[in-house]
């Protein structure tokens, strides 16, 4: 979802034909090469967004190098040819910017934030990295330790750090999101130099890339410098094939006891559910809303305050691009057993599959998403970023400013009718997430 403040959405009711946001105004072309540029004018503050997403992420590895994608996320940092090792996050904070990355199961994006007047500056550090990496055994040794400290710190040695890899370990099979981007670090450390230049000769390309420039630019002066940095970059000649295993249908509910160190057993309810963009994600996104979303939400209401059967809970939806799952969470509280837990929680989905949403909760709901469909917008690196992912996933850059009337669409009965179709026994997985057992003296 995307997001927007609630005092404009308040004015918008107040205001008679006051627009709750402002339609967003942006151009797009392609280079010779491929690169698809989508340019945002937005004079509001003295800053601009550099941002390029590529059309890569964990789920185009091999599942015997897994991890390549997250790994390059941190690798792209090492330098360039001219950008000395160490160097890009100075160059970076000197002229008074900020950058980051991060990698998903489908895309790795990479962004710059900087006053207006270092536009060129950004233009051409991005295109450093897609044409000039440095690729070099000691940027691959360093970062190989880099990167297995990090699963080390987020994922091993921290609370139900397990959970997220728990869930798409068991809930697909032969889909390439049965891992997640941070991989195992045994194929990190078996891979080879050579299997790391392939990776980004393949993937790293302007025809596998999107570059979006947001914020205060002149577009036509932007245009110029795009040519310059990215026009004579070659286009990849690599075939990158979209057509990945399938995950069979299920048929059967799927039970996982997972023992890890914590003090509170916690329980999860994943349903498989259909990808971004169809009618019926939207129905399902807006469910997931319901349960979980703010304290007037079910489950907290319920299971939390009513209850006290959780100390944490709640719901979201993974938005793959393929395959998507919506999970329930919940971390009971002292004294309760994962299975009451469980109970707890499947008798609020029987409770919507039975009698549905009130009109109250559809009006609380159409709320709630029209705030958070845009709040991001209010900011020019979330307007980056949300033009670059409708394009990159829907081909579609308009969708940022139609989105909403997707789930404008969906009704009462719609809720209903998806809450029946997709939260059944035979298509959950339920993940026991539970205290290791004492060693006995």
């Amino acid at each position: 979802m995307k997001r927007i403040a609630i005092l404009v959405f308040v004015l918008a009711i107040a205001l008679p034909g006051f627009e709750a946001q402002a339609r967003i105004q942006f151009s797009e072309y392609n280079l010779p090469n491929g690169l698809h540029v989508i340019l945002q004018e937005d004079h509001s503050t003295p800053i601009v967004a550099v941002s390029v997403m590529y059309h890569v992420g964990s789920k185009n590895e091999d599942p015997e190098r897994t991890g390549f994608a997250h790994f390059f996320e941190h690798l792209l940092f090492e330098g360039s040819e001219n950008i000395k090792r160490g160097e890009y996050m100075k160059l970076v904070q000197a002229a008074g910017g900020q950058l980051n990355a991060n990698t998903t199961q489908d895309r790795t994006f990479y962004y710059e934030v900087l006053p207006s007047n270092q536009l060129e500056l950004a233009i051409w550090m991005e295109s450093e990295r897609m044409l000039h990496a440095k690729i070099d055994t000691s940027g691959v040794e360093t970062q190989r330790k880099v990167v297995k400290e990090e699963k080390k710190q987020r994922y091993d040695n921290t609370p139900y750090g397990q959970l997220i890899n728990v869930v798409y370990e068991n809930a697909f099979t032969k889909s390439n999101y049965r891992w997640t981007p941070i991989g195992k670090e045994q194929y990190i450390d078996k891979a080879s130099l050579p299997e790391f230049m392939a990776f980004y000769k393949k993937f790293y390309v302007p025809n596998n890339a999107t570059l979006v420039i947001g914020g205060d630019i002149n577009p036509e002066q932007a245009a110029k410098l795009i040519s310059k940095y990215f026009g004579d970059i070659p286009k990849g000649s690599q075939d990158i094939s979209r057509s990945l295993p399938e995950e069979p249908a299920t048929t059967a509910e799927k039970r996982i006891n997972f023992y890890d160190n914590i003090q509170l057993p916690a329980v999860v309810v994943a349903y498989h559910t259909p990808k971004p963009g169809t009618a019926d994600y939207y129905a399902l996104d807006l469910l997931s809303t319901l349960l979980s979303q703010g304290n007037s939400s079910r489950l907290q209401k319920e299971i939390v305050d009513k209850q006290q059967k959780a100390v944490n809970i709640g719901a979201t939806s993974t938005g793959n691009e393929d395959a998507s799952v919506i999970l329930m969470y919940a971390i009971a509280n002292m004294g309760i057993k994962a299975n009451d837990l469980e109970t707890a929680m499947l008798a609020e989905v029987e409770k919507v599959q039975k009698y549905g949403v009130s009109e109250a909760e559809m009006k609380r709901l159409m709320i709630q998403t029209e705030t958070q469909l845009a709040e991001q917008n209010q900011k020019v690196l979330g307007v980056v970023t949300n033009l670059a992912t409708d394009y990159t996933f829907y081909g579609n850059t308009g969708l940022v400013n139609t989105e909403f009337s997707n789930y404008q669409k969906v009704t009462r009965e719609d809720i209903q009718r998806v809450a029946n179709k997709y939260f059944t026994k035979n298509n959950r997985l339920i993940v026991y997430y539970l205290p290791k057992p004492s060693k006995k003296s």
